[in-house]
């Protein structure tokens, strides 16, 4: 996407902010703990994006850092941001080959059954009005857009259960729209019928959070790694399941 031309007029307040977000840096790239309720990109808010916020880190004449890829509006964790020309086209040339390694950290209701495995079924996408979803179809439905994702179970209870999530294909909802279809939707999506309590508490949005990022570094190659803590408001709803929160496995 061409970058945005006209910076955006940033308070200090949202500087200060958008910089404590930074959970890796070097010459080449830039990775933020996204918080829940930050759009990556657009969107309908009348309010800074992501997008917006990386004007905090451009250089005088020169273009803001450009994001690699996007995480949902209510999904914390890792985003991945590119600060030259040649390294996002190397990050999007890795992207496009399936080189990233994303993994991701989910609070249900239950745990799936069976606890680990694969879930290849195909997504499309449904429009009503301006909302999209993602559908479940036959991957010989004209719109079929092939999806897999790889899980494990990670802690569970009678209350809750904790998942690791590995998607293998990168297409729109692809998390939430997966759990949903094996009858396991992700606790706090009110788009795919996650339960909006929890023991007789709300919870209080999308429990997803993108743990780890691994990418091929845009010189040289080497893998590199980075990760985003559990956020309070996840770990929250783990102790009041009475879940502990094991680190993401590095596979």
């Amino acid at each position: 996407m061409k970058p945005q031309q006209t910076p955006a007029q940033l308070s200090a307040e949202e500087i200060v902010f958008i910089r404590s977000r930074v959970i890796f840096e070097d010459a080449c790239v830039i990775a933020f703990d996204k918080p829940a309720g930050l759009s990556s990109q657009g969107g309908r808010i009348a309010a800074h994006t992501l997008d917006d916020l990386l004007w905090a880190f451009a250089r005088p004449g020169h273009a803001r850092p450009r994001l690699i890829h996007r995480l949902d509006r209510d999904t914390s964790g890792v985003i991945l941001t590119a600060k030259t020309k040649p390294a996002a086209a190397t990050l999007g040339k890795a992207l496009v080959a399936h080189r990233f390694r994303k993994t991701y950290l989910a609070a249900l209701a239950a745990p799936p059954d069976p606890k680990g495995g694969v879930i290849d079924v195909a997504l499309r996408r449904h429009s009503i009005g301006r909302d999209v979803n993602m559908k479940v179809c036959e991957p010989d439905h004209p719109d079929a857009e092939p999806a897999v994702t790889r899980y494990r179970t990670l802690a569970a209870n009678d209350t809750a259960a904790l998942v690791e999530l590995s998607p293998q294909t990168g297409r729109m909802h692809q998390l939430r729209a997966h759990l949903a279809s094996i009858g396991r939707p992700i606790l706090g999506d009110v788009r795919y019928g996650g339960a909006l309590m929890l023991d007789g508490e709300p919870v209080p949005r999308l429990m997803l959070h993108a743990a780890r990022l691994g990418f091929p570094h845009p010189v040289g190659g080497a893998k590199t790694y980075v990760e985003a803590p559990l956020p309070s408001d996840i770990a929250g709803i783990l102790t009041l399941a009475g879940l502990a929160a094991p680190a993401p496995s590095l596979s």
